[in-house]
Parts: C-alpha cells; sequence; structure tokens
C-alpha cells in the first residue's frame, strides 16, 4: 500500500504543480486554454486481499489509448516492480498550434513497468 500511496502523492505534486504553471500561462492570456493531452490525476484504490499465496499487486495507473484510460490495479502471480520514477522529458517545440502534447508515462505490459515517451498529436 505505501508504494500506491507514494505514487499517489508524487502524481497529486506533478498535477499540482503542473495546474500551477498551466494557471499562470493562462493568466497572461485572454481566453482559457485546456490541453486535451494532459494525464488526469491518479485514483486512489483499495488494496484487495490476494487471492492466494504468490499473487502480488500492481498499482493502477493511466495508459494513453488515443485519451487517457484507467488500468485498474490488479494482482497478478509473480514479482512486481515498484512502478519508477517519472523520466524527465525535454518537449520538443510544437509542432503547429493544432498539437497537443501528451506526456511519458509508465505502462505495466508484459509483466514489467514499459515507459512510453510524449508526444505531440493532432
Amino acid at each position: 500500500m505505501k508504494i500506491t500511496t507514494r505514487h499517489f502523492l508524487r502524481s497529486a505534486c506533478a498535477t499540482v504543480l503542473a495546474l500551477g504553471c498551466g494557471i499562470s500561462i493562462a493568466a497572461a492570456q485572454p481566453a482559457v486554454i485546456v490541453e486535451r493531452g494532459v494525464m488526469p490525476a491518479a485514483r486512489v484504490e483499495v488494496i484487495p486481499v490476494a487471492p492466494g499465496a504468490g499473487y502480488n499487486w500492481v498499482a493502477g495507473h493511466w495508459a494513453w489509448r488515443g485519451r487517457w484510460v484507467w488500468i485498474p490495479g490488479h494482482h497478478i502471480r509473480g514479482v512486481v516492480a515498484a512502478m519508477p520514477a517519472e523520466v524527465v522529458e525535454v518537449v520538443p517545440a510544437r509542432p503547429s498550434p493544432g498539437h497537443y502534447w501528451v506526456r511519458g508515462h509508465h505502462v505495466f505490459e508484459g509483466g514489467g513497468w514499459v515507459w512510453h515517451r510524449g508526444v505531440w498529436l493532432r
């Protein structure tokens, strides 16, 4: 449960920081800018009892599937590494005003955490 709490707090702090930056940027401009690629805040999950010996919890997380989709936490049989720290990305220049940024994120795939790098989309 400590991993889930730590992940939630890290995500919540990152969201507050991003919103703080977004608010200051929007305040300097006449219109409110809504970034549709912004990852929602992590959800708080109640971890149920493992279905048996050898099962471990994979924390719920957001994954980009053309939109942000919540992958609920679940038990799997075997070892589950903690979600790695977020990778600090250098966001390249926006290709056009019609593009929006989808930040990089970890997704649990194939028995481990896989990094999906950030990308500009239209």
